[in-house]
């Protein structure tokens, strides 16, 4: 660079002033400063991890494993999941989502109104155009905004078919609460509460309290409550203990495996 700026020009070195020169040799060097930013800004972002495209998680952590395929002959899941579960390790939405093959899941804590209205009462398939199926809320009963509870033990009607439209919120309690006081449509729907809530089999992530379930167990339960057979229920259970096995390596001091249940 300093031979190029004083062979440069129309005069020669000897005919210019040090103040010019080192002018000259401050711009130069700014220049190449400038070009050597742009390019790192504009080298390629280094790779991430593999993403397995079924699980949509890192190869080493995939979870298809510990899929276990359900067929529901009376409800329909719709998972709800919170953007901070998307990505959390331990979640067990996808997982459920993945086990149900008719399921839906939308990933968001604001949706729009549209696009939640035809989730919940849109037809999912052709079957949906001839008898509609109810949708209700897997959600306790809330005294600050309570909710028609949803009765699936009575008898089918053409006003009350004995198929369901299940919604899960996929989300911490907190983030939960906070999701259905941002959607009224949430709001409106009645609820299926659990009243008789077994042990939960979720090792790996710490609960506040023993009632609480995983995702992917509090629909085991709510199904447990509207499928006619116990098939579903068992392929959940053994999917959910499949899963833990296989993050349990990840979490080394998680609490014991819990008994399973049938």
């Amino acid at each position: 660079m300093l031979q190029a700026l004083f062979h440069g020009g129309t005069r020669s070195a000897t005919q210019r002033s040090l103040p010019s020169l080192l002018s000259d040799f401050c711009m130069a060097s700014s220049a190449t400063t400038a070009h050597s930013c742009a390019t790192a800004d504009t080298q390629p972002a280094p790779s991430r991890r593999a993403l397995c495209a079924v699980c949509i998680r890192p190869a080493r952590t995939c979870i298809c494993a510990a899929v276990r395929p359900v067929h529901l002959e009376r409800t329909q899941v719709l998972v709800l999941m919170h953007p901070e579960e998307a990505g959390h390790a331990k979640g067990t939405g996808r997982l459920l989502h993945l086990c149900l093959a008719d399921s839906r899941l939308m990933v968001g804590d604001a949706f729009a109104q549209d696009a939640l209205a035809s989730a919940l009462f849109g037809p999912w398939c052709s079957r949906d155009e001839r008898t509609p199926p109810r949708t209700a809320l897997l959600y306790p009963q809330t005294p600050e905004r309570p909710a028609d509870l949803i009765d699936v033990a009575a008898p089918a009607s053409s006003a009350a078919p004995n198929r369901l439209r299940l919604v899960v919120l996929d989300a911490t309690w907190r983030k939960s609460r906070q999701m259905l006081s941002a959607h009224p449509a949430l709001q409106a729907l009645p609820r299926l509460p659990l009243t008789q809530v077994p042990t939960s089999r979720y090792a790996i992530r710490k609960a506040h309290a023993a009632h609480q379930l995983s995702t992917l167990e509090a629909t085991a339960c709510a199904l447990s409550l509207i499928e006619p057979n116990g098939a579903p229920v068992k392929a959940l259970h053994e999917s959910m203990d499949a899963f833990v096995a296989l993050q349990r390596p990840f979490w080394p001091h998680a609490a014991s495996p819990r008994p399973t249940e049938t």
